[in-house]
């Protein structure tokens, strides 16, 4: 016991716990203080790394699918206002996250990234005393950059170019030509465009050139087949995606109203029903105007009415010797040639005469009496016009009137248990359930048919 004691005396353990961390590895082997050591650095190493990787800003994607021309004009710019900036192996253009959104305005600013074109910008930094030759090019590059901007924004269409052809204005007719217009697109892959689509496409360029016929606008994609050609086959031969939709809604409605009333009755998963439907597309219009004879002159209304009356008298021929004395007015007569009138008497006791003395009146013409020669000549004339019956009637057919609906149900068979081998057996329906469901699917479909004209099949199968 006491010589423990000594030992433990001459080398005291260490209470320090940097000296218990020494003699614990000075108690290792060789190859357990190497494997220590690597541990320790492969920690030092990670730490500084994550500090080093923590002190790093994190980068972002600020512009990418960009042009060679955009590219290069946007690097240009970040070197010059000496923005750090990566280039990423897709090509697109990193900056720090913190400064995305400012370099984004500050380009936007400057009009950057371009996207391969130019717009009206173009217009203005116009230089003073530039030809108009040059001024209406610099105006058709604008609205065509624009035109194709605009296309752009289209979501199946990646990239778009439009060429105009805009003849000079002449003051001839038979030299005015009208102008044209082409546009070529790229589409996303997988992408198409359908004929709305292409329409809308054709009617944009149209409505924005002054003149441009729709008709006049050629339209074709990345593999060179033309758009706008397809979409005139389609209309010209009478298919239109509107009209093939709006029958396939017709007949889903249909088939859905017909399965509402028979689930009740044979329940779900019994029945299958299809209905095809024969729409008429075309649209006519009419106009009709009808006359009926005049009824009786007391109840026709008189337009207008004109009464002509008219007498001539045949006057002497002149007579005597030529000169002063024998071109004078007739004298007039002192009596009447007719025979006094009778009757009441005036008021200053002579009677009176039918004309004034020396004078005929006939026919609302009064003449001296020596011009009546000859004898006197009338006419008399009446015109009436009356207001004709006449009825206009103006007739317009719609489109999408349904001409025919053919419904096909198939029902199954129903099981039943049988009496004598207590199975369950398929048996059909008897012909007054057949005759139910019939009724019940007719009804179903003539209300959408006008002209009341349905057919319905009716089929049963096993399971």
């Amino acid at each position: 016991m006491a010589a423990s004691t000594e030992t433990t005396a001459g080398n005291p353990p260490s209470e320090n716990p940097l000296g218990r961390l020494r003699e614990a590895f000075n108690r290792l082997s060789a190859q357990q203080k190497i494997a220590f050591a690597v541990a320790i650095a492969a920690i030092i190493a990670v730490v500084v790394g994550s500090v080093l990787w923590s002190q790093q800003p994190e980068w972002k994607v600020l512009f990418s699918n960009l042009n060679e021309k955009d590219g290069g004009n946007i690097i240009a710019a970040l070197e010059q206002q000496n923005i750090p900036h990566r280039m990423s192996p897709t090509g697109a253009i990193l900056l720090p996250a913190e400064r995305v959104h400012e370099v984004r305005l500050k380009l936007a600013s400057q009009g950057l990234p371009r996207g391969g074109m130019v717009g009206f910008e173009l217009m203005e930094n116009q230089k003073f005393g530039i030809s108009q030759f040059a001024e209406q090019v610099n105006y058709q590059r604008g609205l065509e950059g624009e035109l194709a901007r605009t296309v752009m924004s289209i979501g199946a269409v990646q990239s778009a170019r439009v060429h105009l052809a805009i003849p000079k204005p002449s003051v001839f007719v038979r030299e005015d030509q009208k102008p044209t217009a082409s546009v070529m697109l790229n589409l996303y892959p997988g992408r198409h465009l359908d004929g709305a689509q292409i329409a809308g496409i054709t009617h944009l360029v149209s409505s924005s050139v002054p003149q441009l016929q729709s008709g006049n606008v050629s339209i074709i994609d990345q593999d060179g087949s033309l758009l706008s050609s397809l979409k005139n086959k389609l209309t010209e031969a009478g298919l239109d995606a509107t009209q093939l939709k709006y029958v396939r809604e017709l007949e889903t409605g249909i088939v859905r109203r017909i399965e509402d009333i028979l689930q009740p009755v044979l329940g779900p998963d019994n029945y299958k029903v299809q209905v095809a439907a024969d729409i008429d597309f075309s649209q006519s219009e009419q106009t009709a105007e009808t006359y009926r004879p005049n009824n009786s002159p007391e109840s026709t209304i008189v337009r207008s009415r004109q009464n002509n009356e008219t007498a001539s008298v045949n006057a002497a021929p002149a007579g005597g010797v030529p000169g002063a004395l024998t071109n004078q007015p007739p004298v007039p007569a002192t009596a009447p040639l007719t025979s006094p009138a009778t009757g009441a008497q005036p008021a200053n006791g002579r009677q009176a005469n039918a004309g004034a003395p020396g004078q005929i009146d006939a026919a609302g013409v009064t003449a001296p009496l020596n011009a009546a020669g000859q004898p006197i000549s009338t006419s008399k004339n009446a015109t009436i016009n009356y207001e004709l019956d006449k009825t206009v009637r103006y007739t317009k057919q719609g489109m999408g009137e349904v001409r025919r609906l053919t419904a096909a149900v198939v029902v199954n068979h129903r099981r039943e248990l049988d009496a004598k081998s207590g199975k369950e057996v398929n048996k059909p329906l008897a012909e007054a359930e057949m005759k139910q469901i019939n009724d019940l699917v007719r009804e179903a479909t003539t209300p959408n048919c006008r002209s009341g004209r349905t057919r319905t099949m009716l089929s049963w199968v096993a399971n």
